[in-house]
């Protein structure tokens, strides 16, 4: 297992267990085959997973490589990357998808000249330097190499997150400045690619009803209470996140309890410049 060698450690706000409970349709087959189709690895190829998460995806994208290929996950949690380790994953290691940087310690040929880079449900999380994502995934890509991805994208979490953002700016707070989450449209994120050395090959928006494990309230504790109300002690956290679920409940509760979620998925295929 690699360790992470970047001069300053964050502390880890993910647990894999949690994202596990309330979380699994992230790598649900119904949701991740559409990305994997795009990614369409082939035996023998070299393939970065960034954001990989607990590795479910990464290792469908091993299968796929066969022993003959190879495959790296990165995330920016070491609870995720623990559980990697224990899905099978040889080559995982912590890291900022903003700054990528393969451990010194590995071998030469797993500095770059990867066949793709991929992603799933992750770079979402890269408000501070999303050109930096791009940049990385150019460096570490062979010319001709595409860069595919699933994220969240303009409109995502539609209703949820205006929330949350009503919610804070009547207690006082900015929510510009605790909002995490980068979603952005498809011409934003084409002209990045663009700017980058990137020829887009395809790039869309996708509506998506996604049942919740729970309530929203748990999807709350899960994505937003670390990030979004980080900065909170867990009473107000707690206020706040009970405020926003009786405001989405006309529109994410059915008649049967059950909780749903409007996401909005930024889909694409980018083939790097020579």
């Amino acid at each position: 297992m690699a360790t992470d060698t970047r001069p300053e450690k964050k502390q880890d706000t993910w647990s894999a267990s949690n994202y596990q409970t309330t979380a699994s349709f992230v790598y649900s087959n119904k949701f991740t085959a559409p990305v994997l189709t795009l990614l369409d690895a082939k035996p023998g190829e070299k393939i970065i997973d960034v954001g990989c998460g607990s590795g479910e995806v990464t290792v469908q994208i091993k299968q796929l490589v066969g022993e003959s290929g190879l495959v790296v996950g990165l995330d920016s949690s070491e609870s995720m990357i623990v559980q990697c380790n224990e899905v099978g994953l040889e080559h995982a290691f912590v890291g900022d998808a903003q700054a990528i940087e393969i451990p010194s310690s590995w071998d030469a040929s797993l500095q770059g000249g990867y066949d793709a880079v991929f992603s799933n449900a992750a770079l979402h999380w890269c408000k501070q330097n999303p050109k930096g994502v791009v940049e990385s995934a150019k460096r570490l890509l062979k010319p001709g190499g595409r860069f595919v991805v699933e994220m969240g994208g303009q409109m995502n979490c539609i209703g949820v997150r205006a929330a949350l953002h009503h919610v804070l700016r009547s207690r006082g707070y900015d929510p510009e400045l605790l909002d995490p989450w980068y979603f952005p449209s498809v011409a934003d994120y084409s002209a990045l690619l663009e700017s980058a050395g990137f020829d887009v090959q395809t790039i869309s928006l996708h509506p998506r009803i996604t049942p919740l494990n729970g309530a929203v309230i748990d999807w709350l504790r899960l994505f937003a209470r670390p990030h979004f109300l980080g900065t909170m002690d867990d009473k107000a956290a707690e206020e706040i996140m009970e405020a926003v679920q009786e405001m989405c409940a006309v529109d994410c509760r059915d008649s049967e309890g059950r909780w749903s979620m409007v996401y909005i998925r930024l889909r694409f295929v980018a083939i790097s410049r020579a």
